[in-house]
């Protein structure tokens, strides 16, 4: 990577790796991945099963179907193509969308996942997941004057903007925050911005310019702001974003949290998870098994019904 300043960290957790780009000790990005998943830039040689013009499903090694598009014209079914996978599966409401590849000879920009070259570390720096998780699960962040909140549909990721201020300084205030986390929730695709109605021409264009400077770096198409404050952008999707994980795994993903809290005590004895009784059977025996490999100690499993989801606990109490 070159010398930017900016740098991936990477977690190997239990049940997912997660990575941080960190600009000193401030994280910039963020992404996730879960065991099984085909990976943007993943190469493979997949057989051709269904054909229809450029498009066509076929079979990773894996035994996973796989979309491809820009198929050549003598492509033809049963053979076998080197892709490269460009989207991993996905699960919306309602639906389950495959992973999407190209030939490797169809032109795109290549794909460098930080989960292979980044920087392995136990954890990351002080609390730096921690309030990005929480901010994806309640889908809300704060910011002085205002708020931004998050929703998922199919069709696209919405953020709505509230807050105290004037529609324009309202409206101003909130571009940072929104390229901030953008790339914080690893969003992409279609997302779509209902600033507060600005009825000047002027003050619109000073929102559109304002987006403009704080996505300079962070690869997009943008519309202007229509006369209902509605920006739309749209980038490049690689999978579902921390937001999409929530909206249709909630307690998967506090499940594997729970296992990254207990995984991060540190003392002599035994660890004690105290979890929702809805997070236990989540627990699968060989993520116990290799939690207690990591820490060296045994675990026990207890359950609370007063506890919120996301709110395990995990602390060393001593072995019987």
């Amino acid at each position: 990577m070159p010398d930017t300043g900016l740098e991936w960290l990477v977690e190997h957790g239990i049940g997912e790796t997660r990575a941080l780009l960190m600009d000193g000790d401030k994280p910039v990005a963020a992404k996730m991945r879960w065991p099984g998943e085909l990976a943007p830039g993943e190469t493979f040689d997949g057989k051709l099963l269904q054909k229809s013009g450029a498009r066509g499903m076929a079979a990773h090694p894996s035994g996973q179907g796989v979309l491809v598009d820009r198929l050549p014209r003598d492509a033809s079914e049963g053979a076998t193509i080197p892709l490269t996978i460009t989207r991993a599966a996905m699960t919306e409401r309602g639906r389950y969308k495959l992973a999407a590849a190209r030939p490797i000879s169809a032109t795109f920009a290549s794909v460098e996942s930080p989960m292979a070259t980044g920087e392995s570390v136990r954890s990351f720096p002080d609390s730096t997941w921690d309030d990005i998780w929480h901010a994806a699960s309640s889908g809300e962040v704060e910011f002085s004057g205002g708020s931004l909140i998050f929703a998922t549909t199919p069709a696209m990721t919405l953020i709505d903007i509230d807050g105290d201020f004037s529609p324009r300084e309202l409206a101003l205030a909130a571009v940072p925050e929104i390229a901030r986390w953008l790339p914080l929730f690893d969003l992409g695709g279609s997302v779509g911005i209902d600033f507060p109605t600005l009825e000047a021409k002027t003050d619109r264009k000073a929102v559109d310019a304002a987006l403009e400077h704080a996505l300079a770096d962070w690869p997009h198409e943008r519309t202007a702001m229509n006369g209902f404050g509605f920006v739309q952008i749209v980038a490049r999707l690689e999978g579902p974003s921390l937001l999409h994980r929530f909206a249709t795994s909630r307690v998967g993903m506090a499940a594997r949290m729970a296992l990254r809290r207990a995984e991060m005590v540190e003392g002599p004895g035994a660890t004690l998870l105290t979890v929702h009784p809805a997070l236990k059977a989540k627990l699968k025996a060989e993520w116990l098994a290799e939690l207690e490999s990591r820490t060296g100690r045994p675990t026990r499993v207890e359950t609370e019904p007063g506890l919120a989801i996301e709110a395990a606990q995990a602390q060393i109490v001593p072995h019987d």
